[in-house]
């Protein structure tokens, strides 16, 4: 039996890269590919033809490796978590008393 030697991380402060995924898409790969076995024992015992089956899960395991690859070429090692945390900042504050404004004044 032959065993295979792969080389995860490329050096100090780089982020861990495997065959061109970086960092937490490493795990959305994973955590999708388990989500797809969980699917084809699902359709299995329920009596889905197995041919079907491994359509299906080959289909779906396509389209989430072309993806996540898409997403980790696009968006980098931190560039999804800057982008979805940028969605949450407000564009503008309202504020409708003047409340605010005069404890600062008397402050002073």
């Amino acid at each position: 039996m032959a065993t295979s030697v792969y080389t995860i991380n490329k050096g100090i402060n780089k982020p861990i890269e495997f065959k061109g995924l970086k960092a937490q898409y490493i795990w959305y790969l994973g955590g999708g590919l388990l989500a797809l076995l969980i699917l084809f024992a699902i359709l299995y015992i329920c009596g889905v033809n197995t041919f079907i089956c491994l359509f299906i899960i080959v289909s779906a395991a396509t389209v989430l490796f072309m993806h996540v690859y898409k997403l980790s070429r696009k968006y980098g090692e931190h560039g999804m978590m800057k982008t979805l945390a940028k969605r949450s900042i407000p564009t503008e504050l309202k504020i409708y008393s003047r409340k605010t404004y005069t404890n600062l004044c008397k402050r002073k």
